[in-house]
């Protein structure tokens, strides 16, 4: 079996049959130069699924699915609320948080956020390249970007605040219930005094400083996914 994994939008099942889009195709075709018989593999959040590839014409790649390979993980809820920042680092960033198992991005328009538009369909592309990637099956929603107030009001979640200003470098483990853990780090000119105090008013919030140094944007996500990861796993 190849290594090739795409994702597929549509249902999957066994037995059924259907056609790659133009793009992939012609990936699975020309660039992997898979052919007729061959097998590579589909996942959706139905689970990994092996595919056979039954014809190739018309620039289409026909397929059939074969067996199921792995069903879906249930896994800890983990969440990303963030200030978008410039294009090459923001599509960095969604790409190395989708491969530390972010499950759901949330844009967030803070006070000192520069970048204040997002380009939705793009960073979709990015996450499911990165899922493919990865290895993961689930693929992570992005929403609208928002403001913190909306974020705060409509969400019920245990709140990890990075907070360059707070004295505490370890997670409370026992602090944290089944509610999704949701990471909050802020734009490149940090936090405002009254976003400081909203975020840190939260039911159930936690302010770690996860370095001693001032980390641009995308280092302090990764930073603080891993380190969150390291504690809850």
């Amino acid at each position: 079996m190849s290594n090739i994994r795409l994702f597929f939008p549509k249902s999957l099942s066994i037995n059924l049959s259907d056609k790659l889009d133009k793009s992939q195709s012609h990936y699975v075709s020309k660039v992997m130069r898979v052919k007729e018989n061959e097998v590579f593999s589909l996942f959706n959040n139905s689970g990994e699924w092996q595919a056979k590839i039954l014809a190739i014409s018309k620039s289409l790649v026909e397929f059939k699915i074969t067996k199921q390979l792995r069903q879906v993980e249930n896994s800890k809820e983990l969440w990303l609320a963030f200030s978008p920042i410039k294009s090459n680092y923001f599509n960095f960033m969604i790409q190395k948080a989708t491969e530390l198992g972010i499950t759901k991005f949330l844009p967030i328009i803070f006070d000192r956020t520069i970048v204040r538009k997002i380009n939705k369909e793009r960073l979709e592309k990015v996450i499911i390249e990165a899922a493919e990637q990865s290895n993961r099956i689930q693929i992570p929603k992005i929403e609208k970007p928002q403001n913190l107030n909306s974020f705060l009001n409509k969400n019920d979640l245990d709140l990890i605040f990075t907070d360059l200003n707070s004295s505490n470098n370890k997670l409370d483990l026992k602090k944290l219930s089944s509610k999704p853990t949701c990471i909050v780090v802020g734009p490149e000119g940090d936090f405002s005094e009254l976003e400081r105090e909203e975020i840190l008013s939260y039911k159930g919030v936690q302010a770690i400083k996860i370095n001693e140094n001032i980390l641009r944007s995308e280092t302090a996500v990764i930073s603080a996914i891993s380190i969150i990861n390291y504690a809850i796993n």
